[in-house]
């Protein structure tokens, strides 16, 4: 009993890790996208690709990540992934040119997915019940954390030492993250290999295409990550200019409004199990909108506290989604979290440029209005489509989805 608790506290740490990997790598270049612009002399129109390549990349190898590790096993893909990203980590720094950067940003986003994929579907594969909620909600603040600090990060590294500096901290720190994962996450257990080669991974994902409850996951995930990035991107514009005209430093401390998920995450999953992941889901999606709400004050603290809702409620969203789709999913979990993550980062992408043409010709109200309109879509798709029979694929009470 004392083994398998140790055991289980080392697989919540691994995981908690690997989700700050992933994300502490994919969005740290939003805290200093201004200095990037002037550097590589870049309009701001085209310096958001920074970030949309990278979601780009993850989206396109998402579903291979998936087949792979269906077939290969979870931990050794997770810690080659973290090692590997290394390398395009560090030829970032080394970039002369925005063609460059956005090369080597490309390169990282097809390795992300080899932990982000992979790492929910051990959590699935190793973890049940109530068990599987609490450890996506440890994940889940993984990724929230690792958000955080790469933003900050971020930004006060380019305010004191470059942009090129920056890069060189995060390949440091992911070399740290790598070796804590080999050390600490255990091996898994539960897994079993899908067979027959890749006839089987494409009846695996004509499978999860036929499943309505899994796209229309994939549906709110993608407007997840839609809002969460176009909020996220076109923000910083709107805080640098007046009245706020924020530095880069103080543009990355804003980003402490992420660590108010690894309180809400946490609690919202607890109290799913409780009041159900649709209820859960509509409050989350709730406050979200009233945050956006918030953001329209002409007062720093007054949007502060609305980006700390629209984070808070968002990244519920998200780590109810993926715990979700281990409840719906009975077999081949990976290529199905490999779909979700596809049409995940399609959203993130999209978020990244779509909102611009409002940007320019409504300002930051015009990006608020498309978001709410982004989250009443997830809304309606959650009332209809999240609905379960009496007993979930792991036998839950109809209470718990």
């Amino acid at each position: 009993m004392h083994f398998s608790l140790r055991a289980g506290r080392f697989r919540e740490a691994g995981v908690f890790v690997a989700g700050f990997c992933t994300f502490f790598n994919l969005y740290t270049p939003q805290a200093f996208l201004q200095i990037l612009a002037d550097d590589l002399h870049a309009p701001v129109s085209t310096i958001g690709f920074a970030i949309t390549v990278t979601l780009l990349a993850v989206a396109i190898i998402a579903p291979v990540a998936g087949g792979i590790s269906d077939r290969l096993g979870r931990k050794r893909i997770i810690l080659g992934a973290c090692v590997a990203l290394i390398i395009p980590t560090l030829l970032v720094a080394a970039s002369t040119s925005l063609t460059q950067l956005l090369v080597w940003r490309f390169v990282q986003g097809l390795l992300l997915p080899f932990i982000f994929t992979v790492t929910v579907a051990y959590v699935a594969d190793e973890c049940s019940g109530a068990q599987a909620i609490k450890t996506s909600g440890i994940y889940a603040s993984g990724t929230i954390f690792g958000g955080f600090l790469g933003r900050f990060l971020g930004g006060l590294v380019a305010d004191l030492a470059g942009w090129r500096a920056v890069f060189v901290v995060l390949a440091v720190i992911t070399a740290a993250l790598a070796g804590f994962v080999a050390w600490a996450m255990p091996q898994e257990q539960r897994f079993r290999p899908v067979q027959g080669g890749f006839e089987a991974t494409l009846r695996a994902y004509s499978q999860h295409l036929r499943n309505p409850r899994l796209i229309a996951t994939c549906c709110i995930g993608f407007g997840m990550l839609f809002s969460m990035v176009a909020c996220f991107t076109f923000v910083n514009f709107h805080l640098a200019a007046p009245p706020f005209s924020l530095s880069p430093t103080s543009e990355g401390s804003v980003f402490a409004v992420y660590l108010l998920g690894m309180l809400t995450t946490p609690l919202a999953t607890r109290a799913a199990v409780h009041i159900g992941r649709r209820s859960a889901l509509m409050v989350a999606i709730g406050s979200s909108a009233l945050g956006y709400a918030l953001t329209l004050s002409s007062v720093l603290g007054v949007v502060v506290a609305g980006l700390a809702l629209i984070t808070g409620g968002l990244f519920v969203v998200q780590a109810l989604s993926l715990g979700f789709i281990g409840a719906i999913v009975p077999r081949a979990r990976s290529s199905a979290v490999g779909l979700y993550v596809t049409v995940f980062y399609t959203g993130g992408a999209l978020g990244g440029v779509l909102p611009g043409g409002l940007w320019h010709s409504q300002g930051w109200i015009g990006v608020v209005g498309l978001l709410w309109l982004v989250l009443a879509a997830m809304v309606a798709t959650g009332l209809i489509f999240w609905r379960m029979p009496e007993k979930t694929a792991q036998g839950l009470p109809a209470k718990l989805p």
